[in-house]
């Protein structure tokens, strides 16, 4: 698929460090680079943890950013922008996986102790009982309240995600984000 005239409009926003345009940019390909991330993660056996998917993200962000746009500044448009991002963030992904995993190895070695969380733990987030989460769902948006059930409560993928509520695939991890965001101020109140 070819470069379509949305994104070869953002890129060149982007290039010109117009105002908004990297907040458009992430709120297009965000929900891309967490999926390739799992995706990469799930291929390789690789356990992350929500906070390491997040640090990886960024990773990938801050290489695309890097060098006043270099990476993006290479592009040319031969195909997609979801392709192009979906090997940088592949790329990234598998460094940084490497990494980690040779740190961990260094610390096994050395005899440090490394806690590793069982596979299906999850972190306490305070939420006493399911009528306070339903509650919580109720103050978001209908959208988000439908896209943040499938998610967390159905495990749903992001592909059958976009397919049950017809949205794009790369918008899901966005409104994930912001409905998280909202719902941890409100648990906090």
């Amino acid at each position: 698929m070819a470069l379509t005239a949305h994104d070869r409009e953002l890129l060149r926003r982007c290039l010109h460090h117009e105002p908004g345009a990297w907040n458009d940019f992430v709120d297009r390909f965000l929900g891309l680079v967490y999926h390739v991330i799992q995706h990469t993660a799930h291929l390789r056996s690789f356990d992350l943890r929500p906070e390491d998917t997040e640090d990886v993200a960024s990773q990938v962000l801050l290489e695309i950013v890097d060098n006043d746009y270099a990476v993006l500044r290479q592009f040319r448009g031969k195909c997609s922008l979801a392709t192009y991002l979906t090997v940088i963030a592949r790329r990234t992904s598998v460094r940084e996986m490497a990494r980690r995993a040779a740190a961990k190895d260094a610390d096994i070695k050395a005899g440090k102790h490394v806690v590793v969380p069982a596979e299906n733990s999850r972190p306490h987030v305070g939420l006493e009982s399911l009528e306070e989460v339903a509650k919580l769902l109720r103050q978001l948006p209908a959208k988000e309240r439908s896209v943040v059930k499938l998610y967390y409560l159905e495990g749903r993928s992001y592909e059958e995600i976009s397919s049950l509520l017809d949205i794009p695939v790369n918008s899901i991890g966005p409104v994930l984000t912001r409905a998280r965001k909202k719902l941890e101020k409100k648990h906090a109140e």
